[in-house]
C-alpha cells in the first residue's frame, strides 16, 4: 500500500438529518442511545452468563469456547446479508425485527437454563439463532449513528461509554448470578432490554435513506458494496490485519480469561474483571469525545497498544489487582481506537452504500473470532493456558506495528465538519 491511494476513495462525509441544534442529543439520538444501552446490556451479559453457567454445571473449557464460536459464526457468515437487507428495507426496521428475534432467543435460553443444559446442541442452536439476529443488527447500527447526531465522533464517543456502562453493569449481574439455573434469570432480563430497544426504535422517525437502484439482485448490491469497500485501501489494509488480531487474540481470550479466572478466584471475581474493562471503556471514550487526531487511525493505533495488559497480567499470574489496573488499561486502549475506527468509516463513507460497507467491514474484523475460540480447547492441551495469552498480547502488539508502518491507515486524516443536510 502507498501513499497515493489515500485518494483512491471519496471523502465526502456522510450527511445527516439534523438540523441546527443539539450536535450529540437530539430527540432521534435520545431515543437510539436509549435503544442502543438496552441491546447493549444484553449483548455484555450473554457471553458471561453463559461461559460462568457452563462452567457452573462442570463443562469442560472447550465447550465454552465452542459455545462462542456458534454465537459468533452465523454473525460473520450473515452480516453481508444484513448490510444489503438494511440498504433495501431501512436499517431501523431491520433492527426492530433482530431485536425481537434477540428477545424470542433470550426467553428460550432462559427456559434451557432453568431446566439444565443436558444437550449442547440446543445451547448451540439458540446462540447461533442470537448471532443470527446480531448479523441484521449491527450494520443499520453505525448508519444510524450520522442520522440522528451532527457530531458523529462525539456521538460515537457517547455510544462508547454507554457500552462500557452496560458492560460494568451485564457481566457483573451475569456474574454474580453464577450456576446454571440462576443464568436463566440474566437471560429473561436480558429478553426484557430487547424488548425496550425495540420499542425505542419503533418510536424513532428519520428521514428518507438512499437505497439501492430498484430490481438490483442481493449479488449485485453485494458486489457494488464489495467495489466500494476495496477502493479503499485504509479499510481493507486495517481488516487484513485485524484477521491476524482475531484469531490470534481476541478470539481465544474470552474463553482463556475464562479458564483462568473462574477455577483461582471464582466467578464473582471474573465477573469484576469485564467490569473493570466496561471502567477503562468509560475513560477510553470520555478521551475519544475530547481528543480529536488529525490523523484518527495513527491516533487509535497507539493507544491500542495497551490492549493486551490484561492478556499479559493473566500470563504473569498477578493477583487481582494488577488484573483490574490491566482491565482498566486494555478497556480504554481498545475503546479509543474503536471510536476512531467507526467514526473514519462514518464520515468517510457516502450514506448510500454506508450499511454494505460497514457490514464487510464488520465480517472482516470479526470472521476469524470464532476459529480463535473453537481453537482454544485443543490449543490448551499443547500449549497451556497462559502461554497462549502471552502469544496473544505479542500479537496485539504486532498488529499495531503493522497499523503504524502502513502508509494509507497511518496518513488518513480527518474529514473536516460540515454543516449538516437533510435528506430528501
Amino acid at each position: 500500500m502507498t501513499a497515493p491511494e489515500l485518494q483512491d476513495a471519496p471523502t465526502t462525509p456522510t450527511p445527516v438529518t439534523t438540523g441546527p441544534g443539539p450536535a450529540i442529543w437530539s430527540t432521534g439520538f435520545r431515543l437510539y442511545f436509549t435503544a442502543r444501552s438496552a441491546g447493549l446490556l444484553s449483548d455484555a451479559m450473554l457471553p458471561v452468563a453463559v461461559s460462568a453457567g457452563l462452567l457452573a454445571a462442570g463443562r469442560p473449557i472447550g465447550t465454552v469456547g465452542y459455545a462462542m464460536a456458534f454465537l459468533l459464526a452465523p454473525f460473520v457468515t450473515l452480516v453481508l446479508v444484513g448490510g444489503v437487507l438494511a440498504d433495501r428495507f431501512t436499517a431501523r426496521r431491520l433492527m426492530i425485527a433482530a431485536d425481537l428475534l434477540n428477545l424470542t432467543t433470550r426467553v428460550l435460553l432462559a427456559l434451557l437454563f432453568f431446566r439444565g443444559v443436558d444437550q449442547l446442541w440446543q445451547l448451540y442452536a439458540q446462540l447461533s439463532l442470537a448471532g443470527t439476529a446480531a448479523a441484521m443488527f449491527q450494520p443499520g447500527a453505525a448508519s444510524t449513528v450520522p442520522l440522528v447526531a451532527r457530531d458523529v465522533q462525539g456521538a460515537n464517543g457517547v455510544l462508547r461509554i454507554s457500552e462500557a456502562v452496560t458492560a460494568l453493569v451485564g457481566p457483573a449481574l451475569a456474574g454474580v448470578l453464577a450456576g446454571a439455573a440462576a443464568t436463566g434469570w440474566v437471560m429473561v432480563i436480558a429478553a426484557v432490554a430487547y424488548g425496550v430497544s425495540a420499542l425505542c426504535l419503533l418510536a424513532l422517525r428519520l428521514g428518507r435513506v438512499p437505497a439501492p437502484p430498484e430490481g438490483d439482485s442481493l449479488w449485485r448490491n453485494l458486489v457494488v458494496g464489495w467495489h466500494e469497500f476495496r477502493s479503499r485501501s485504509w479499510m481493507w489494509g486495517v481488516i487484513v490485519i485485524w484477521l491476524f488480531f482475531s484469531v490470534l487474540s481476541v478470539g481465544p481470550l474470552l474463553p482463556l480469561a475464562a479458564g483462568v479466572v473462574v477455577p483461582q478466584h471464582g466467578p464473582t471475581v471474573y465477573g469484576l474483571l469485564n467490569c473493570a474493562f466496561g471502567a477503562g471503556t468509560v475513560l477510553g471514550g470520555v478521551a475519544a469525545i475530547r481528543i480529536r487526531p488529525a490523523r484518527p487511525l495513527a491516533g487509535g493505533a497507539v493507544t491500542l497498544a495497551a490492549f493486551p495488559a490484561y492478556q499479559f497480567a493473566l500470563a504473569l499470574d498477578l493477583p487481582v489487582p494488577p488484573l483490574v489496573l490491566a482491565q482498566l488499561l486494555s478497556g480504554a486502549g481498545l475503546t479509543f481506537w474503536a471510536v476512531m475506527w467507526a467514526t473514519s468509516v462514518q464520515t468517510q463513507v457516502p450514506g448510500e452504500v454506508l450499511n454494505r460497507i460497514h457490514a464487510y467491514e464488520v465480517a472482516g474484523s470479526v470472521c476469524m473470532v470464532p476459529l480463535g475460540a473453537a481453537l482454544v480447547g485443543p490449543a490448551v492441551g499443547v500449549f497451556g493456558e497462559r502461554e497462549l495469552l502471552a502469544a496473544g498480547g505479542t500479537v496485539t502488539l504486532l498488529v499495531v506495528a503493522a497499523l503504524l508502518l502502513s502508509p494509507p491507515i497511518r496518513g488518513l486524516r480527518r474529514v473536516p465538519a460540515q454543516a449538516p443536510v437533510a435528506r430528501s
